[in-house]
């Protein structure tokens, strides 16, 4: 255990406060209503939605930042990519999975699809498998209660946990892909789309800013690979 602890410090002190929700593009309001025709999507995730280390959706957080980048969230390429649609940034740095949780029904206020993105925390913090993958079907069963389009994004590659953690990163994505057969929701592989098939287990360098997050080109490639469930 001890092992997998020490490569894991990094990212869990660069994700322990709190952010706010906001939208993915400009200032990070809270951006609650919505516009005549347009698709509200709902990001619900830790720092991988919040877009760190360059991006937060809390200005205060922002603030703190020498340079942010708005570029530096998956939902700013998102828009881009998916005309008529705006992206809801609730990434919350550091949450586990029973944290995201707590929060949905807030981020989801209004919206009409709702992406679920999380669980390295949990891995981070020594937390069991299974607790994290039934904290996901959880909120995907909510999602859907509360009549939205659902998706679940899979976990990222993590250099800086390499080796030791991605065992268990692709279990837990091997459980979402299951849950999500069973559920009837999309999956966004994002694992693939950042993997470096030279170096299997760890993103490409130019696509992690940090070992940890992605850099602004790799929250492009995230960005530019989502697919909204059908209506």
């Amino acid at each position: 255990m001890s092992a997998v602890i020490r490569p894991l410090i990094p990212l869990v002190l660069a994700l322990v406060l709190p952010t706010g929700c906001g939208d993915s593009d400009q200032s990070g309001a809270a951006g609650r209503d919505g516009r005549p025709g347009e698709t509200l999507v709902a990001e619900l995730g830790d720092s991988i939605t919040a877009g760190a280390p360059l991006w937060d959706p809390d200005p205060e957080l922002r603030a703190d930042m020498v340079d942010p980048d708005r570029r530096s969230q998956y939902g700013y390429w998102a828009e881009r990519q998916l005309p008529g649609t705006r992206f809801r940034n609730c990434g919350v740095s550091g949450e586990r999975t029973d944290e995201l949780a707590a929060r949905l029904d807030e981020c989801a206020e209004g919206a009409d699809v709702l992406i679920v993105q999380g669980g390295v925390n949990d891995i981070a913090q020594g937390l069991p498998i299974g607790e994290a993958a039934a904290n996901l079907r959880t909120m995907v069963r909510r999602g859907k209660r509360l009549g939205l389009r659902v998706a679940v994004a899979q976990l990222l590659p993590w250099n800086g946990g390499y080796p030791d953690a991605d065992r268990r990163i692709r279990e837990l994505n091997r459980r979402i892909a299951a849950m999500s057969r069973e559920e009837r929701v999309a999956v966004l592989e994002w694992y693939d789309a950042l993997e470096d098939p030279h170096h299997p287990g760890r993103m490409r360098l130019r696509l992690t800013s940090d070992l940890a997050h992605p850099s602004v080109a790799g929250y492009r490639r995230l960005g530019e690979a989502v697919e909204l469930p059908s209506p």
